[in-house]
């Protein structure tokens, strides 16, 4: 078996794509170069990202997709799960050896995988843009950490662009060590030396951030009435792994 890898990036997994391609290689897998794990019976190929052939790919797609259906493979992408690399090119197969468009032909694996993955990944996105609490830090920066279970940071960072225009903010994803950060003009992605948690960052923020969480925790708290109190229908709607960077959920 021959597997390509690829540096974990977009542009190098659709660099992997194009060398599949290229190479007219049908029996292989892509793999992430960080998690492979040699095997003495396969042929390991390092497949070096090139943003020319990753444009040509993301131009033969957008092509033979609608503007959903290419978000839908972006979105798998992000999910990062094991072996969703394989499924996409799969699908990439299926599109560029088709004369229509087969977002829609379920029948096929990787379509329907696709859109399940896909479906679960803006799922994520739609909560993470829900769940956000920024706490104000002693320079005047809104800072958020946050783990979601996909790597949904560049899909929600428009949202918080437009919303928070007016304000500088970090989104900083604890999983991934990896954050977006607003200046007041552009997001761009950025990575801290050293992570903290909530508990350990005395004096980093504003000395009146606290009395701005108790008036939340107040506000939460008065606001939910015991006899409407529905415990498994408020999990369904925030599951209780986003409670710890939930301010109403975290008593000061």
């Amino acid at each position: 078996m021959i597997i390509l890898l690829y540096d974990h990036t977009w542009p190098g997994m659709l660099s992997a794509i194009f060398e599949a391609f290229d190479r007219k290689l049908t029996n292989c897998m892509i793999r992430r170069a960080r998690a492979h794990m040699p095997s003495a019976f396969d042929q390991d190929i390092e497949v070096t990202t090139n943003t020319m052939k990753a444009a040509r790919v993301i131009t033969g797609l957008k092509k033979k997709l609608s503007a959903d259906g290419f978000h839908q493979f972006y979105a798998c992408f992000l999910s990062e799960l094991h072996g969703i690399e394989d499924t996409l090119f799969a699908y990439t197969r299926l599109i560029f050896s088709s004369k229509d468009r087969v977002e829609q032909a379920f029948a096929n694996a990787a379509v329907l995988r696709v859109s399940q993955v896909a479906k679960s990944v803006h799922r994520e996105k739609h909560r993470m843009e829900a769940f956000v609490r920024f706490r104000l830090a002693s320079d005047s920066l809104f800072f958020a950490e946050v783990e979601p279970d996909f790597n949904v940071l560049p899909l929600i960072l428009n949202h918080f662009e437009k919303r928070y225009a007016d304000q500088r903010w970090l989104i900083y994803d604890m999983k991934r060590n990896y954050g977006i950060y607003y200046d007041l003009e552009k997001v761009t992605e950025v990575t801290l030396q050293r992570t903290v948690g909530v508990k350990e960052t005395a004096g980093i923020f504003h000395e009146e951030e606290p009395l701005y969480e108790s008036l939340w925790n107040d506000y939460f708290k008065h606001v939910n009435i015991r006899e409407r109190k529905n415990t498994k229908l408020h999990l369904q709607h925030v599951p209780r792994r986003y409670w710890k960077h939930l301010t109403e959920k975290n008593k000061l």
